[in-house]
């Protein structure tokens, strides 16, 4: 492995991307560079765990080992070649290669595949002087992209996307995507001394990822890794970054937390999925209706991704219930409300008007993230 700083790739779903990067910041780095579905920094392999331990809303952690202008296969091939594979791959890698090509000549996605997998085959030939490899080794997962041109070649960190944090086992029809329910309560600035209730709570994915953020939990802690089992990476980098993990978790942190839902057994599911990431006795799951939703507490902060036409519902039952939400919610007005939806009358339907709407992809459906901000608490000695 060579000692050269790595260009280290966090992919984001697009419209995420501005948080991504404020989590990278967060975490010390200053030379950040946000770009259209990723954010990149320049670091080490003690970085490449970290971001992969820490960040919420990234899809994946990559390197990227080089990007250079492509027109033909033969210069995509002899440019691929000159690359010293060898600095990442032993002798043993398994090396799939994978690839997506937008607005460019070369627009054969198989073939780009076959000319970058025999021109690493020609490269590590030189350095470990076989003919074969038996690729029964540890995994490096290669991708080529090609943009207008421009071929970028990279290499999987994470294995399973990070959005896999190792709790949800089972979900139910329409699951938010854990990282996607990160971005979201990022996007309320919720602090952990303020109720937070999700009223359709599904498998329980918001109240569990709130759960994690208020106690400082890092999402990829009870996850494995495929870049765990390089060997450049020392497993002392990786047993380093989860100790450091482990000793910022604040789990005396107290928190108000509740998930509801109409479905008995998407309760259920909340309450199994919680338990399996040891967060159970911190959030109150409940079966219960949105227009049923009590509360004397002040200040809270209510986010839920209500089922909306393409996903879930007749758009009639879809209208009323968002009616519903308006004439119960919209009572409690020190609260904050935010909701991911489809409907483009949503906000005529509610009765309020949205302090802020931006747009967000939950999965392949566009939708409009509905910010409703209330008040903020009074600080101690205010009047």
């Amino acid at each position: 492995m060579n000692t050269a700083p790595l260009k280290i790739v966090a992919t984001a779903a697009m419209g995420i991307e501005a948080i991504v990067a404020d989590e990278v910041k967060k975490l010390g780095y200053t030379d950040v560079t946000v770009e259209n579905g990723k954010v990149s920094i320049y670091g080490t392999e003690r970085d490449v765990a970290r971001l992969n331990l820490w960040l919420r809303a990234a899809d994946r952690i990559k390197i990227e080992v080089a990007s250079f202008p492509a027109t033909s296969f033969e210069e995509l091939f002899e440019r691929t070649k000159a690359i010293p594979w060898a600095d990442f791959l032993p002798v043993n890698a398994e090396f799939p290669v994978s690839g997506k090509s937008v607005k460019s000549g070369l627009y054969s996605v198989p073939d780009c595949q076959a000319i970058v997998k025999k021109a690493i085959v020609e490269s590590l030939k030189k350095t470990y002087l076989v003919d074969w490899f038996k690729e029964d080794g540890p995994l490096f997962k290669i991708e080529v992209a090609l943009l207008k041109d421009v071929a970028t070649l990279s290499i999987d960190t994470s294995g399973s996307g990070l959005h896999k944090r190792g709790y949800r086992y089972f979900h139910g029809k329409a699951p938010l995507k854990e990282t996607m329910a990160a971005a979201m309560i990022y996007l309320t600035r919720w602090t952990p001394d303020r109720p937070f209730v999700d009223p359709f709570c599904g498998s329980g994915t918001l109240p569990i990822e709130a759960a994690m953020i208020g106690q400082n939990i890092a999402p990829g802690f009870n996850r494995d890794f495929v870049s765990e089992n390089w060997p450049w990476i020392d497993k002392k980098v990786w047993d380093e970054v989860r100790t450091e993990a482990e000793d910022l978790a604040n789990y005396d942190q107290p928190l108000d937390i509740s998930g509801f839902d109409i479905d008995h057994r998407m309760v259920e599911l909340s309450i199994a999925n919680a338990k399996e990431i040891g967060l159970s006795e911190l959030i109150t799951f409940k079966q219960m209706q949105v227009k049923d939703f009590r509360t004397t507490k002040e200040y809270g902060v209510l986010v839920g991704n209500p089922p909306y036409g393409e996903r879930l519902g007749t758009d009639e039952e879809v209208r009323r219930l968002y009616q519903d939400m308006g004439k119960t919610l919209l009572q409690y007005d020190t609260w904050s409300f935010y909701f991911l939806v489809s409907h483009p009358n949503f906000e005529k339907l509610f009765g309020r008007k949205a302090s802020k709407k931006r747009k967000l992809y939950n999965g392949n459906i566009r939708t409009d993230y509905y910010q409703f901000f209330g008040p903020l608490p009074r600080k101690k000695g205010d009047i």
